[in-house]
């Protein structure tokens, strides 16, 4: 049955996707979840869990007295999302931006689109491991592979943050075989990481790069035409030609390859290059932030 041939409600339909949602990549859902998405009561929450296994998912979710929530079952197929994880990074977005319930809201719409992006494949399974060791702050036994060692290897890891970047998802984590903090993309662990008794050592508190705040300088490419310059500026809204962006050290990489700025080879065609990076030199970006850099090439 398809998606449009349900007499759903949209408050109820967008209900429904977060349970899906919640329960394929966090593999825990409860009425919580629910309650404090969309200010609903507790009652209310459980109404539409059991109204969406009854009527659209009968066998998808299953209730674990342990854990005090519901799992998705060996059957579990999703009925009303695509089962992506581009639809994990929405639901974390919302919860950022957004304070209000969405099922009070009654909205006129002009006609639109979204380009959808294309999103790394991530086994749901891997998300679950490392939300569950960035929850309950425990290692975890990862058998990870890279474009530098293309061969799988085994790491203990100390996850303390998930990070969505745009058509990726990485853990920020101390590496022990490394003795560092690194970024470890999801799509490149080759089986699903085993969460591990022992309790992680190192948090985000530890991590120097993910402490630090730096400013970055964004300009039009000084190469363009003064009349160019001032379109791309009304663009970014620069004021005075500048743009100030700040973020934490370890993410600075990835907020300047959005913006489609490369450090080590601008593109020879500005018209193409459009923005630089005017303050590279203050950011700590020299030799012994290379590993950085080359994390945003290939999370090595």
């Amino acid at each position: 049955m398809k998606k449009t041939d349900w007499p759903i409600r949209w408050d109820l339909l967008i209900r429904y996707q977060l349970i899906e949602t919640i329960a394929l990549w966090e593999g825990r859902l409860t009425t919580n979840h629910i309650c404090h998405s969309f200010g609903i009561g507790r009652q209310q929450a459980s109404k539409d869990i059991n109204t969406y296994l009854r009527e659209l998912a009968p066998g998808n979710l299953e209730y674990d007295r342990h854990l005090k929530g519901y799992v998705p079952t060996e059957h579990f197929q999703p009925k009303v999302t695509r089962g992506t994880v581009d639809e994990y990074q929405e639901v974390l977005a919302r919860h950022h931006q957004l304070s209000d319930t969405l099922a009070d809201l009654h909205l006129e719409v002009p006609g639109n689109t979204v380009v959808p992006g294309v999103c790394r494949q991530i086994l749901p399974q891997t998300m679950r491991s490392v939300v569950t060791a960035i929850r309950q702050r425990r290692q975890l036994l990862a058998s990870y592979v890279s474009l530098s060692r293309p061969e799988a290897a085994e790491t203990v890891i100390e996850p303390h943050t998930l990070v969505s970047c745009g058509n990726e998802w990485h853990v920020r984590a101390w590496c022990n075989a490394n003795r560092e903090y690194r970024d470890f993309a999801l799509s490149r662990f080759h089986t699903a990481p085993r969460v591990q008794v022992q309790k992680s050592k190192r948090t985000a508190e530890q991590d120097e790069d993910w402490q630090r705040t730096v400013t970055l300088v964004i300009t039009p490419d000084h190469r363009l035409g003064e009349a160019q310059q001032q379109v791309i500026a009304r663009d970014f809204g620069m004021d005075t030609g500048r743009l100030e962006i700040r973020t934490r050290a370890a993410l600075a990489p990835y907020v300047l390859r959005q913006m489609g700025i490369n450090l080590e080879n601008s593109h020879p065609d500005p018209l193409v290059q459009q923005l630089e990076l005017a303050n590279p030199d203050q950011l700590g970006f020299g030799s012994p932030r290379e590993r950085a850099l080359k994390a945003v090439a290939g999370l090595s």
